[in-house]
């Protein structure tokens, strides 16, 4: 799979890294950048080669998405939302597998996530009721990246039994569903939107999946490793520009240790890699000197992303975890 790897670093360097200033500028991601990743399969990096993937193990897929994030952290941020959506897919019901999998999987239909009724303790942030044919669902997430850029959204809402539905929702207003766009300080190209579904009707046959709260929690810790690959990125961009060796050897560290770690120990390893961006940042801008401060200077940029990524995909364990090596 390193061709994957190769492939995905080669769109970094020669497309995304060179407009990322422009992408950024312009505040948003142009859609040929969306389409270079789905001509290069990446659509269906997760997906099965029975329709059309590449069935990538996770070694391979966080290499690509630490490719990418070198590249430009916004276009990585759309594109990784739709890695979900295949594999799920490829275990729902038929009428819904054949419906949609092999579009998921070229690029052709392009999927968001609002998955934060799955994993947040308490009460849900999006309530899903069996009314005959349709599950009608209401509540709201306040993130939901890409809003622009894809067809459906994999909604994550919960039951009165506290069974948590995940449903593949059409990704266009109306019929009580709303967005408002979000105002970021970093990947506001990504056209991160805030949902809100009142009384909206989803038919039966876009059910995906459907797991008791409980055990899809007791899972979520493992997939905290993905995330951490956008830090690695972000540093790895930032070793480059500044060729400081100290930095590609931290890199590693952090790396092996984001590998190694167990779901007990991903939450610190989440929180090393966030804190090496938010450093690697500080360094590229003392190595580049009073430049790096210009509005729209590249390390300006990567400052910004370098912050975002300290609160993006955080759970309270990596909060601590973030706050005790800062020096809080």
């Amino acid at each position: 799979m390193s061709d994957i790897v190769a492939r995905a670093r080669a769109l970094a360097d020669d497309l995304l890294f060179p407009a990322a200033g422009a992408v950024d500028a312009a505040g948003e991601v142009p859609g040929a950048h969306l389409d270079a990743l789905a001509d290069a399969g990446l659509y269906g990096l997760t997906g099965p080669v029975s329709a059309g993937g590449l069935a990538a193990d996770r070694a391979t897929v966080h290499g690509v998405v630490e490719a990418l994030a070198g590249g430009d952290l916004s276009t990585t941020f759309v594109w990784l939302q739709h890695l979900l959506a295949p594999g799920m897919i490829a275990e729902a019901p038929e009428p819904l597998r054949g419906g949609f999998l092999a579009d998921l999987c070229a690029g052709r239909v392009r999927s968001g996530i609002a998955l934060l009724a799955a994993t947040r303790p308490g009460p849900p942030a999006i309530t899903a009721r069996r009314e005959g044919d349709v599950f009608v669902l209401d509540g709201g997430v306040p993130w939901v990246t890409g809003w622009a850029h894809v067809d459906v959204v994999l909604v994550a809402a919960r039951d009165a039994a506290d069974v948590v539905h995940f449903l593949l929702v059409d990704a266009v207003a109306g019929d009580g569903l709303d967005v408002v766009p979000q105002q970021l300080v970093a990947v506001q190209a990504s056209s991160t939107v805030g949902l809100r579904l009142t009384g909206h009707a989803v038919p039966v046959s876009r059910l995906v999946r459907s797991v008791p709260l409980d055990r899809w929690q007791a899972g979520d810790p493992a997939g905290l490793r993905l995330n951490g690959s956008l830090a690695l990125g972000l540093t790895a961009r930032c070793a480059r520009l500044a060729e400081l060796p100290s930095l590609d050897a931290d890199l590693a560290d952090v790396r092996a240790q984001l590998d190694a770690a167990g779901p007990d120990g991903l939450p610190d390893a989440r929180a090393a890699a966030a804190a090496l961006a938010h450093r690697a940042t500080g360094l590229l801008a003392v190595a580049t000197g009073s430049r790096s401060v210009s509005r729209g200077h590249p390390v300006e940029r990567l400052a910004r992303e370098a912050l975002f990524l300290l609160v993006f995909g955080s759970r309270p364990a990596i909060r601590t975890a973030l706050l005790h090596r800062l020096g809080g």
